[in-house]
């Protein structure tokens, strides 16, 4: 009732004689509302002083503790063309099944023996190769066989002229007897021509000197004749010697010459067989490739391309698995300010998105519907959120985590801190401050250990 009368009511007319003011407009409420208030004011000062544990909470999803086992994808390493699907989605496939079948889409695979073709040539070209290694076999041969004539007629030429010196020198002797018989026919038929004149030898005996003269001078002449000859014989000798070093020099060379190049060619036929020999490798593991099996047993989860006829790169994804065994996980991401906080191995606490809960951030062990979790590992790089992830194993000391939860379904995390009254709590909070930073007892004893 709006009070715009000048005359009011209130200073005219006593409420508390009315039976309705009696029962309203006591005083008996002020001291009950009172003692509440004592009450609560008593108890929210005890509430101060109970125990609160400081946590840095974060937000993340379910995964696999370890990589092979969390979904992936299929593809295929070489381009092709989609023959034939063997799986339909969501069905259970054994490592090592057959997923789907593809064909050949580049023009230089498309001969269906080019397998068996290329083994022909590999064939081919090790006898090829082997026969190259019989060729230097014989030209080896060859050429110790020709070293070996060559010293044999080496020997025999220096023989020829060791004794055509020994002939020079033979007739050099004799030449210098030749001119010593010619001296003393000389000088005898000088004496005896004399004795002629004198008339004491008869002239028989003179012609007779005479004789014996001329024949000197012509064993002088004939002896001369054989040391040139003999002489040109050591000359022909040491040509022998220079022609039969120069024949063979030419024959060793030209053998020589066909070895390498036999080597040259064994080595090119080697390489040849050698990229024979990875290109049948290619071959026979492309074929392989034409079948895409499921790497390790799961479920099939979606076919990225379905229609038979159609084609892709390679590398390009086909269709996601899922493991079938796996060890569930958490990742989840807290800010770089809490980061020096978390440790490997302390406690964490997870709620899973569709699973009721009740949760007492401070008080751990009144919350309902959380799950026990231990730190597995801390990037230390901040992710592209601008958190930095980490990840959470199950606590093997607590409830086991729930049957039911999926990969990649939502989860809330709180890691468990040190124990604070909840005063400093509220104190901390209204001045913005970090939780109290703490180290555990291993991670101390590890420092300690590094620094002795």
């Amino acid at each position: 009732m709006l009070n715009i009368s000048k005359y009011s009511l209130e200073n005219r007319i006593d409420l508390e004689n009315f039976e309705a003011g009696k029962k309203a407009l006591h005083k008996r409420h002020y001291k009950y509302f009172n003692r509440f208030l004592l009450g609560i004011s008593l108890f929210l000062l005890v509430i101060l002083f109970l125990p609160w544990t400081q946590n840095v909470s974060g937000k993340g999803y379910v995964t696999t503790l370890m990589p092979e086992h969390r979904p992936q994808t299929i593809q295929s390493p070489i381009p092709g063309k989609i023959e034939k699907w063997y799986v339909q989605e969501g069905e259970y496939v054994q490592k090592g099944d057959t997923i789907l079948h593809i064909s050949e889409v580049k023009g230089e695979y498309f001969d269906p023996l080019l397998v068996e073709r290329t083994a022909e040539q590999l064939e081919a070209k090790s006898g090829s190769v082997d026969s190259y290694s019989e060729k230097i076999t014989a030209l080896s041969a060859q050429i110790q066989a020709l070293g070996e004539e060559r010293a044999l007629k080496a020997q025999q030429a220096q023989n020829k002229l060791r004794q055509a010196k020994l002939k020079v020198e033979s007739d050099s002797i004799d030449l210098e007897a030749a001119r010593s018989n010619l001296d003393i026919a000389q000088a005898q038929f000088e004496r005896t021509q004399q004795l002629q004149q004198e008339g004491l030898k008869a002239l028989p005996d003179v012609e007779e000197k005479r004789q014996k003269l001329q024949d000197a001078r012509a064993k002088l002449i004939s002896q001369e004749n054989k040391l040139l000859a003999s002489k040109n014989e050591v000359i022909n000798a040491e040509l022998e010697i220079n022609r039969i070093g120069a024949e063979y020099s030419d024959k060793v060379s030209k053998a020589q010459s066909d070895l390498h190049t036999a080597r040259s060619n064994q080595y090119d036929a080697a390489a040849q067989v050698s990229k024979l020999q990875n290109d049948y490798s290619n071959y026979s593991i492309r074929n392989q490739m034409y079948y895409i099996l499921a790497p390790q047993k799961g479920y099939i989860n979606k076919a990225l391309k379905a229609g038979l006829g159609e084609t892709f790169k390679e590398g390009e994804k086909l269709v996601e698995i899922m493991p079938a065994d796996f060890e569930l996980a958490v990742e989840t991401y807290v800010k770089p300010i809490d980061v020096p906080l978390l440790h490997k191995g302390e406690r964490v606490r997870v709620q899973f998105d569709g699973w009721p809960s009740i949760v007492f951030s401070g008080w751990e062990n009144l919350s309902y519907g959380t799950y026990g979790a231990r730190i597995v590992a801390v990037d230390n790089f901040i992710s592209e959120n601008g958190k930095y992830r980490v990840l959470l194993a199950p606590d093997p000391e607590e409830e086991p985590w729930p049957k039911g939860v999926r990969i990649g379904s939502g989860a809330t995390t709180l890691a468990l801190l040190d124990e604070v009254p909840i005063w400093y709590e509220i104190w901390r909070n209204l001045n913005g401050f970090p939780p109290d930073f703490y180290q555990p007892e291993i991670v101390v004893e590890n420092q300690e250990k590094q620094k002795k």
